[in-house]
């Protein structure tokens, strides 16, 4: 399978779920080109973006563990452009 290029976004709402979502992180680094964390203390969450290149059934594996996360909210994009 092809791999792609995506971005998932999470906005964590409590710190609960930090310790899963960092496993699940390192479960699946070696797809993992790069991360960014944002603390938001204003609204008391954190915005992180997590940028993949992988096959799409990776890319959807890892949303949606993700996603099942309690607190956690996501939403993957992919890249529209030809891989190389």
């Amino acid at each position: 399978m092809e791999n792609r290029v995506a971005m998932i976004g999470l906005i964590v709402g409590r710190r609960d779920s930090v310790r899963q979502l960092n496993a699940l992180l390192q479960e699946y680094g070696e797809y993992i080109i790069g991360r960014m964390g944002i603390p938001y203390h204003k609204r008391e969450v954190s915005v992180i973006s997590i940028v993949l290149d992988a096959p799409q059934d990776v890319i959807s594996a890892l949303s949606g563990k993700l996603g099942m996360l309690p607190h956690v909210s996501t939403k993957t994009i992919y890249a529209k452009f030809p891989e190389s």
